[in-house]
This record gives structure tokens, sequence and C-alpha cells, in this order.
């Protein structure tokens, strides 16, 4: 594993706001406030203390402001992209003499403000966008027509997620709640029409998290004074759960508030069944790899209930987790890689590359060896006599033909039942309030150096040694009652990866000195990201933010049910 800013021009020194890869071909596509797409190819340096190779590819140009949010369609044919003003625009890939090209197929109109995140349904058939005019909207992507518009949020809308069974959409918003919509279509002159309504609103927790401590209400997420405009939550690819970031909770009434992401089981989406502290910053964004991976073995306590691994990363201001399902710690930490906010987060079809953006005008990269993360889910268990297809078998002995992430998608919309997925979900049967960390003897299985992350390409400095930190930072204010009471260094090790020069906080009037600038390799690299000034959105996606590596222990905890 290694990984680092790539220094390159990417979107003429501004902020680079969003991205995201091309689920075919693997494309890098990046975007920002310049106004423009810009695509890139994606390649292996050949050296193991290289970075990957970014080259340019095309532009695409038409949008009038910054460009907030841009998402591959499942089928790759088509991209959508948001900007500020509502502007929503639908591009088709077109195959011509001299290549492939993308041209603007439509324009969706119905916001009024901002669009800050979207999200394509499973088929590629429908799209769902949150706006800072607090409303989210359901589209018919083919007609282009506003299907139906929740305007039940009281402030601005900055994540959305679209169930891959298609049962449930999701929103975040600054107004500090979460919303799930189930679908329950209606018949109009004898036509089934899609048709979402409220079912869970996530706000506050009433049960205390402590056994001994006063049961009283707390807020579950930041409320709009987060330095960022951007929560994007994200379900997991075989829906069995959903994860949202901007989560802030409190152990006791005096402690200070932590930052989180929440997990949330299909079974109860109404409260997170499980925590994950994420240090000193908020969480801004979560995305999931798309590639399932075999189990490992070493941890029979976790408190997933799956029958293979799903790895996530989860994206703080100014540092990203990669986990999975399996482990209680991270299985890489990546820190102090930009001076300025993280934005978005995206994998590559194949799992071999993690990208994620920042505010700084730099997306960095993250390579992962070959069978790094483990080995590719084959779904192979069972084999039918009768048409030698592979099968899995599921906790309900329901058989589902195997193939890519979609095939269990798929058959598993058919076979859901109203309120739950049997053996696809969280296990939340146990007492998930007492958590226990790995044991001893998973501890000397495991390999280390899965969990460090190693100096290679820009990164300059690895963080001290874990031990010496382990003296000097405590999290026992991150875990609840029923966690173990202490745990080897080696197995919560988090080695992140300091910056270099660019480490530096910014002046106090936002400008970087000539020492503190990443430095490109392109000599047209404009000093520091451009301000865009007129409203706070602006304002807040242009100002640097100075950061800090990393330095806690970090455990999952799971909220007692």
């Amino acid at each position: 594993m290694k990984g680092g800013t790539v220094q390159i021009n990417w979107h003429e020194s501004k902020p680079v706001l969003t991205l995201d890869f091309h689920p075919l071909s693997a494309t890098l596509a990046t975007a920002g406030a310049d106004f423009d797409i810009k695509l890139w190819s994606i390649k292996p340096s050949g050296s193991p203390k290289k970075l990957p190779v970014v080259t340019y590819l095309n532009s695409l140009s038409y949008h009038s402001s910054a460009v907030n949010v841009i998402r591959f369609s499942p089928s790759g044919e088509l991209l959508a992209s948001g900007s500020d003003g509502g502007e929503l625009l639908i591009w088709k890939l077109h195959s011509m003499d001299t290549g492939q090209t993308w041209k603007v197929l439509k324009m969706l109109r119905s916001h009024i403000k901002d669009i800050m995140d979207l999200e394509w349904s499973a088929d590629g058939a429908y799209m769902i966008s949150g706006s800072v005019d607090n409303s989210c909207i359901i589209w018919d992507v083919n007609k282009g027509t506003n299907l139906q518009t929740l305007d039940t949020h009281a402030h601005y809308v900055q994540g959305v997620a679209w169930d891959p069974l298609g049962k449930y959409v999701a929103s975040l918003s600054s107004d500090r709640t979460c919303r799930v919509y189930i679908s329950k279509p209606h018949k109009s002159k004898g036509v089934e029409r899609i048709n979402y309504a409220c079912k869970h609103v996530i706000s506050k927790a009433e049960q205390p998290l402590l056994k001994n401590s006063k049961s009283t209400k707390y807020h579950l997420f930041h409320d709009e004074t987060l330095p960022s405009f951007f929560r994007r939550l994200a379900w997991s690819p075989d829906g069995s759960f959903l994860l949202v970031p901007a989560g802030s909770y409190k152990i006791g009434t005096a402690s200070e508030s932590v930052n989180a992401a929440y997990i949330f089981s299909r079974k109860d989406l109404s409260r997170p069944a499980i925590q994950i502290p994420c240090a000193s910053k908020a969480v801004v964004a979560v995305r999931f790899c798309p590639i399932f991976f075999n189990l490992k073995g070493t941890n029979s306590d976790g408190l997933f209930k799956l029958p293979y691994r799903i790895v996530f990363a989860v994206a703080t201001l100014n540092s990203l987790y990669i986990y999975d399902t399996e482990s209680t710690s991270p299985i890489a930490i990546f820190a102090g890689l930009h001076y300025a906010p993280v934005t978005d987060i995206t994998w590559s079809p194949d799992a071999h590359y993690l990208a994620f953006s920042s505010q700084d005008g730099f997306c960095s990269l993250v390579e992962f060896e070959d069978g790094e993360l483990g080995s590719p889910y084959c779904l192979s268990r069972n084999v039918s006599d009768k048409d030698s297809k592979n099968t899995l078998q599921t906790a309900n002995d329901t058989v589902l033909p195997t193939g890519s992430v979609g095939a269990v998608v798929a058959e598993s919309r058919k076979i859901e039942v109203e309120e739950k997925v049997d053996g696809m979900d969280i296990e939340v049967s146990r007492d998930i309030g007492a958590f226990a960390s790995d044991s001893s003897k998973t501890k000397t299985q495991d390999n280390p150096d899965d969990m460090i992350i190693k100096p290679t390409g820009n990164v300059s400095e690895v963080i001290a040694d874990s031990k010496k930190n382990e003296a000097e930072h405590k999290t026992d204010d991150m875990v609840i009652e029923g966690v173990e009471a202490e745990h080897k260094t080696d197995d919560m090790a988090i080695e992140g990866v300091a910056a270099d020069s660019r480490k530096q906080s910014p002046n106090p009037d936002g400008k970087q000195s000539e020492s503190d600038k990443p430095q490109s390799s392109l000599n047209d690299i404009k000093p520091g990201p451009a301000e865009k000034t007129g409203n706070q959105l602006s304002s807040l996606k242009s100002t640097p933010a100075s950061n800090k590596p990393a330095r806690k222990r970090i455990t999952p905890i799971a909220i007692d049910p």
C-alpha cells in the first residue's frame, strides 16, 4: 500500500470539490471551482516507491459555476454533474471515429440553489439530488422529469444515498437530521408511479451510552457550523447497512463531543447500530469499495454477520480511514496530506486505487498491491448440477446466482421481505453494547504491516511510534463500558502519514507563503486555492483549514440498543 498527493495542476489550483471513477474503464473524473469536469487516466508507475502516473485526457466544459458533485451511472454510459445555482446536467458517452467523447444529453431543472450531492439508482433509471434549497428531488433520468420533491428538511441537504435494493433513499442535512424514505408506489390512471414517504427521522439519541449516566437527549449530528458543505453518506453495495458521516456524540454529560460516523442496520434504520469514532475532525464523506473480499477468519467477535468482507473509506476534514467489516480497528489511516478539507472519495472498479480530493486544489491517490485488501469473494459456495452456475448459499437457504455484486443485489431485491434481508445484515441480536476487541490469539496472527501506511511517494515522514503515542494520547473517552481494559499497541497501531512542508498552518489571511505551498510538477500552477466570493458557500469551499495528523487510537463502538 502506498499513497500520497499527486502534485499536478488538477483544476488551475482551484478547489477540487468532487471526483468519481468510471465503473468500467477506471477513468477518473474530477470537478471543482474552475467550472470544468476533467478526465484522467491512472496507470501504475512501475516503481514500488512512486505514485501512480496520472495523465490528462479531456475536459467537459458547460457549467457556468462551481461543480460540487459528479457521478457516473452504473452502466457507465451517463455522467451526472451538479453545480452551484441548481444546474444539473446529464452527459452521454458517444463513440466516434476519433475516439470517445462526452456530450450534454439534457439539463434537469427544478432545484433553485446549489446542488451538493446526487446518487443513481441501481438500474440507472432514476436519480436523487440534494440541494441547499433544503430539498431532495427524485428524477426520471430518461424523461428528464421531476418525479417527486422531498422538502421535509429545514436546512441544507448535503448528502443523499439510494438503496441498491431500491426500497429506500436517505438524506443528510445540516438541520442535524438524517431522513430515511421508504418506497410506496401509487397508481395514477392505472399506471404505477414512483413515490417515497419519510419513514425515519434520526436526530437525537434518548438512551444513555453508559449504564450509570443520566438519560438525556443529545444530537447525533453536527449543526450548520460544520466547516464543510458536504456530508456524503452511502449504502453498502449489498444494501445491508447505511453509513452516515457528520456524527457527533457524548459519552457523558460532562465530556466533549466525539466525531464519528454511524452505521445503521437495515433491520432497524431508526437508530445507529454502531458508531466509529474518528479523532478530532468531523467526518464529511464515506464510500464503499465495489468489490467483496473473502473473510480472513481472524475475528470471531465482529459486529457484522456477513459471508464476506466489505471494505469502506471514511474521510474526515483532514484524514482518511480505511475499515473493513471484519476488523474493529482501521486497516490504514492517511493524514496530513492536505492543508484544506477533504471533499470527496472514490474507489476504482477493481479496488486497485482509492482517490480523494481536497479544497487545497489537489487530489491524493492510494494504490493497493494485488491481494493486499484480500482475495475477492468469488460467490462459488454451491454448484448447481442443472446449469453448472456458481451459487451462494445464504443464511436463509436461499440460493443466489453468482457473478458481480450487481447479481447479488438484483436477487436480493427479489427475496427481500418487508423489513429485513436475512443473512446480509449486521448482527444485532446479541448485546452490542458490550464490545470486545480482538483476542490475543488474533493479535498474534495479524500482520502488523497491514495496519501501517508506508512512507512512499510524496510522503516524507511517518508519525512517531504508536507505543509512544499510546502514553501521550488516551482514548478512554472514546470507548463505552464493556470495552476491553487493555489493548496491545501493535493491534491498534495507527501510523498516519505526516505532511511534508505543506502541513504548516496557513497564514491568518488564508494565503500560503511560497514555502508552504505544495509544489506542482507543472509550472503554471497558481499560488493556493482561489477564493470564491459572494456567499457563505463559496467561502467555505475555498478557505483552507489547517490540519494535524490524527494520532489517537481508534476503536469502533457499538451503541447499546
